[in-house]
């Protein structure tokens, strides 16, 4: 069944008051990554960046704070994977891989799973790239999207169309807590990635 078909049949079920969910196959992982973000958006979170001390591994700051790649740390986490540890370990392996993104003098297991750049260079080198597209239909439930805003953004797609499109809302924090919106073409995208943990 062709994704086309399926936009139209969702939009007809969409325009005569019926569920807001994809339709189209979605793996379990992916399916429980987008329940795991939109929870965040049921809790007061209020954007703060700053640098924290963390356990290590599976260390968080508060859950009262975050920025937007905690969204997305959190959710993983939800699944059992801890982007905390992975990032770490593979820093210490491959530092000047990330290096070519942003330069560091160290690795600091408190902050590195937190910057947007350094996640791009974990799921880049998880081999979880995907291309950069302007269709709708290419981003999909559990997809990790980077956009270029200030210091790097992230976001991951949920479940939910956007009414009368075949576009997913977005679940981010980009200031003021997280959210479920429609963001996805809100910004130029310079990163797209789907990883369910295994890739290589």
């Amino acid at each position: 069944m062709n994704l086309k078909f399926l936009y139209l049949a969702s939009t007809l079920l969409l325009c005569c008051g019926y569920s807001v969910q994809n339709t189209i196959a979605v793996e379990p992982f992916f399916l429980k990554l987008s329940e795991a973000a939109i929870e965040q958006t049921k809790h007061k979170v209020v954007y703060d960046g700053s640098y924290r001390q963390i356990k290590y591994p599976n260390g968080d700051v508060p859950d009262s704070i975050g920025v937007c790649t905690d969204v997305v740390i959190r959710a993983y986490r939800k699944l059992g994977i801890d982007l905390q540890k992975l990032v770490h370990e593979d820093m210490t392996t491959a530092f000047a891989e990330y290096n070519k993104r942003r330069h560091s003098d160290r690795i600091d297991a408190n902050i590195d799973h937190r910057r947007t750049p350094n996640l791009e260079t974990f799921f880049t080198r998880k081999g979880a790239s995907l291309p950069i597209t302007s269709n709708p239909l290419d981003h999909q439930t559990g997809d990790i999207v980077f956009w270029d805003i200030a210091q790097g953004h992230v976001g991951i797609v949920v479940n939910e169309l956007v009414m009368g499109t075949p576009r997913h809302y977005m679940v981010h924090n980009i200031c003021c807590g997280v959210q479920k919106e429609d963001y996805l073409f809100e910004a130029k995208i310079v990163g797209h990635y789907r990883w369910n943990g295994k890739q290589n």
